[in-house]
């Protein structure tokens, strides 16, 4: 008896060319991939003129809805760069993050993305003296500061260093 196993379908986030998010929803489209490219309209100022413009909220991004064939499939795309891993494997997006994105952009707004680690993060210290160092991002003081709170004795002792010498940790 043959039975035909339907694979699961998650969430996956590509990383696409450079200013080539638009042809890579196209050509994802053209094979049936389902993908979502999160856009924004922005009033773009020329010396000349002003035009409103559609753009990525997450340049250099697309994500598909895809089982693993479908996932292979899409990076061979020549848009695609390849896909967002998580220690080595294809990170899986929960749906309610993509319908949230949805949710969100679905309001008129100004939106802005900030890069890095968010305020409450758990991290780790990978490099220099605190080496091996969990604790939880307080704040980033500037583009290469962070202020890391470490529990110690019930109390926190902040610890200023540069932001390449921690990394996210996965809560299991």
């Amino acid at each position: 008896m043959n039975q035909i196993v339907e694979q699961k379908k998650n969430w996956f986030a590509l990383y696409v060319k450079p200013k080539h998010e638009f042809k890579a929803m196209g050509e994802l489209a053209q094979l049936n991939i389902q993908n979502y490219l999160p856009i924004v309209t922005k009033l773009k100022q020329w010396h000349d003129r002003k035009k409103k413009i559609d753009e990525p909220l997450l340049k250099g991004y697309i994500f598909i809805y895809a089982d693993e064939k479908e996932r292979l499939f899409s990076l061979e795309n020549r848009c695609i760069i390849k896909c967002v891993s998580d220690h080595g494997r294809p990170a899986k997006i929960p749906e309610w993050q993509i319908i949230n994105l949805q949710n969100m952009l679905s309001h008129k707004g100004d939106f802005n993305v900030f890069d890095g680690l968010v305020r409450g993060t758990a991290i780790e210290i990978v490099d220099g003296p605190f080496k091996g160092v969990q604790g939880i991002l307080e704040k980033t003081e500037t583009t290469h500061n962070l202020a890391v709170s470490i529990e110690l004795l019930n109390r926190s002792v902040l610890v200023h260093l540069p932001k390449e010498s921690v990394t996210r940790v996965l809560n299991n």
